[in-house]
């Protein structure tokens, strides 16, 4: 049974994991969400105006009263600020099953941003919410998303052909990945 937390505060070596806030709206539009290199890999468009960052920044703020509500701004230590966010959601009771998102500035590519950001969500929601398997998905034609997935120990489980539609009204097929509970234990060596 998944053991809610909302969102608190997951720090790495190199970032903080934080609730967004208002205050974050221009360098989440100027970092990622007015980026067309990343939303063509997103459903959503990239956003034209900061008033429609401004709109879904609210809405998630928002989001936060509730504890089965998970989204942390990637925020970089040494002061470099916001460069990212990841989310866990649609969360399944019946099965103790969720899924994570996640989206890092083009300037922070290939950094190992992705990467230390996933693994602490995946730890956060096996370790301390007892989510029994955590899925994820990227467009096949961004595999760098998928080699994060893997260092996180996540694993392919196949490929959904045409599984989202772009902002571009591109049919993209999407690999698939999950990670259980019992093999993320197993990994870091026992239990929790």
């Amino acid at each position: 049974m998944i053991s809610y937390k909302g969102t608190p505060v997951l720090r790495t070596d190199r970032l903080n994991l934080r609730k967004l806030c208002m205050y974050d709206t221009q360098r989440a539009f100027d970092h990622w969400l007015s980026d067309e290199r990343i939303s063509d890999h997103r459903v959503s468009p990239a956003h034209k105006t900061i008033a429609e960052t401004h709109k879904r920044m609210k809405k998630t703020v928002d989001g936060y009263v509730s504890k089965e509500f998970c989204h942390w701004g990637i925020e970089l230590k040494d002061g470099g600020g916001l460069i990212g966010e990841i989310d866990l959601y649609d969360f399944d009771s019946s099965t103790g099953n969720c899924e994570v998102s996640y989206s890092i500035g083009y300037d922070w590519w290939n950094k190992g941003y992705g990467t230390e950001a996933l693994k602490a969500v995946v730890e956060f929601a096996f370790i301390h919410m007892n989510v029994h398997k955590l899925s994820a998905a990227h467009n096949t034609d961004n595999p760098a998303s998928g080699r994060i997935m893997e260092k996180a120990g996540m694993k392919r489980e196949g490929v959904i052909r045409h599984m989202i539609r772009n902002a571009k009204d591109q049919y993209k097929d999407c690999a698939v990945y999950g990670l259980l509970r019992e093999e993320y234990l197993l990994m870091r060596g026992g239990g929790a």
